[in-house]
């Protein structure tokens, strides 16, 4: 299954349910990544990490970063990104 991931927010939701698809914690994630935990609360919240950081959780995660050229959003992403946003602030 390939993700394509924009923003930072998209691969924290990515991350974090790969995590408990694998049945991990994040202790047990930031042990196998030999990272602190703080990183992958950091990544699943879509804050800033070292590129470091990020490779070592997605290789204790059996995943790899892939970088290809891509356009700019299509109306739908952008649509519903924007939806996401609406959503969000909703609820608070």
């Amino acid at each position: 299954m390939t993700d394509t991931i924009r923003l930072p927010d998209e691969l924290g939701r990515l991350l974090k349910a790969r995590r408990e698809a694998a049945g991990l914690s994040k202790k047990d994630l930031a042990q196998r990544a030999g990272k602190v935990r703080e990183v992958i609360y950091r990544l699943e919240d879509g804050e800033d990490v070292t590129v470091s950081s990020l490779l070592a959780v997605l290789s204790a995660l059996g995943l790899a970063l892939r970088v290809e050229k891509v356009g700019m959003p299509s109306a739908q992403e952008v649509a519903a990104r924007f939806n996401d946003d609406e959503d969000s602030s909703d609820a608070a």
